[in-house]
């Protein structure tokens, strides 16, 4: 296995368009990174760049401490799995897998263990002798994944592997792949648009928007510490509240005034909201940190928000109330026994021990 590192690369297509700026990035050996961000953010094309797909502009690929930028892709010693699993309909699974190793020519004991050991592990055992139009979605993906595992590469690297399936198939995908990773102790570097799949899948979520990593951590810091609105409000699901107001200082600590409501910001947020004392800024807070007052023993008067609930979502265990404060909208998400309907009005209580505010003009987190 081994350690892929990204040093200042870029990727411009013909008239200036930029999909990949400056890209900086260290996978370590055995780690599980995937790439996250909406539709055109640039993270499939640093994929292709890295697995050699794609020429880069600007910069240097590292695969196990090889400079890889002129090395053809069959050369890097990396194994692909694509969205649409790219698997050649004439053939049996079987020889589906073992064709790479067959144009290496390796020998057959050597391909047939090869291809018996991967289908052992991905269950697949009984399907060798089919054909793909035989199969279903999922175990298509898993020949895919198959093919790849019996080439015994340094790093996999999976372009949306997940997203041609229906929502049951992809979460137990999401688990194989996540036990794959541990039993092989493999580098494998992972693309999705999916935030929900990126948090339960890598050992390190790289958020991109716009050609640009925006952060990259792992999943809880990504989610407890982002680094500024973007990534707040792309991790996390439902997605965070964002409210716009203005930073008010008054006896007792600071305030966050949006217009139909003011709330304390907690005491610990106070340092570094005194430079912006008087300024518009960017107030967030995730829906499972808002709840319904009457469920709230001993709620803080200074903490609590009127807002007329627009839709009420039961989802089971709990509901997600959209409510309305005169001048935003908001998620909460609370238990599934609180009695809640269309119209009411209700008083909101925020844990402010847990909210975010952001700078209006940088979108970076203030605290």
């Amino acid at each position: 296995m081994a350690k892929v590192l990204l040093e200042n690369v870029w990727k411009i297509y013909p008239g200036d368009v930029v999909a990949v700026e400056d890209a900086n990035l260290e996978i370590d050996d055995q780690e599980f990174v995937v790439l996250v961000g909406p539709s055109g953010c640039g993270k499939s094309t640093t994929l292709r760049m890295v697995a050699g797909l794609e020429e880069i502009s600007r910069g240097n690929i590292y695969i196990d401490g090889r400079k890889v930028n002129d090395v053809p892709p069959k050369n890097r010693d990396i194994a692909m799995v694509f969205q649409n699993y790219a698997l050649y309909p004439h053939m049996t699974v079987y020889k589906n897998m073992a064709f790479g190793l067959k144009l290496r020519r390796y020998p057959k004991a050597e391909i047939d263990q090869r291809v018996q050991e991967a289908a052992d592990i991905l269950g697949i055992e009984q399907l060798l002798q089919r054909k793909p139009k035989e199969l279903s979605g999922g175990q298509r993906q898993r020949v895919a994944v198959g093919r790849a595992i019996v080439r015994k590469p340094k790093a996999f690297l999976f372009d949306e592997p997940l997203s041609n399936l229906d929502a049951k198939m992809r979460v137990q995908m999401r688990a194989e792949i996540s036990k794959l990773h541990t039993r092989l102790s493999s580098t494998m570097i992972y693309v999705t648009h999916d935030q929900v799949e990126a948090m339960t899948m890598g050992d390190r979520i790289v958020v991109m928007k716009d050609g640009l990593i925006q952060q990259v951590a792992p999943p809880l810091e990504l989610y407890d510490q982002p680094a500024n609105q973007f990534v707040a409000g792309f991790i996390g699901s439902p997605p965070m509240n964002f409210f716009t107001g203005t930073i008010e200082q008054k006896e007792g600590g600071f305030f966050f005034n949006e217009g139909n409501f003011s709330v304390q910001a907690d005491e610990s947020q106070s340092s570094k909201l005194s430079s912006y004392s008087g300024r518009e800024v960017v107030f967030g807070i995730r829906p499972e940190d808002v709840a319904d007052a009457l469920y709230v023993t001993n709620p803080n008067v200074k903490h609590q928000v009127k807002a007329r609930v627009d839709v009420v979502e039961p989802m089971g265990a709990e509901i997600f109330l959209y409510l309305d404060t005169g001048k935003h909208t908001f998620i909460a998400r609370i238990d599934a026994h609180d009695s809640a309907h269309v119209n009411q009005e209700l008083t909101m209580v925020l844990d402010m021990k847990k909210s975010h505010f952001f700078d209006c003009d940088t979108g970076k987190t203030i605290v």
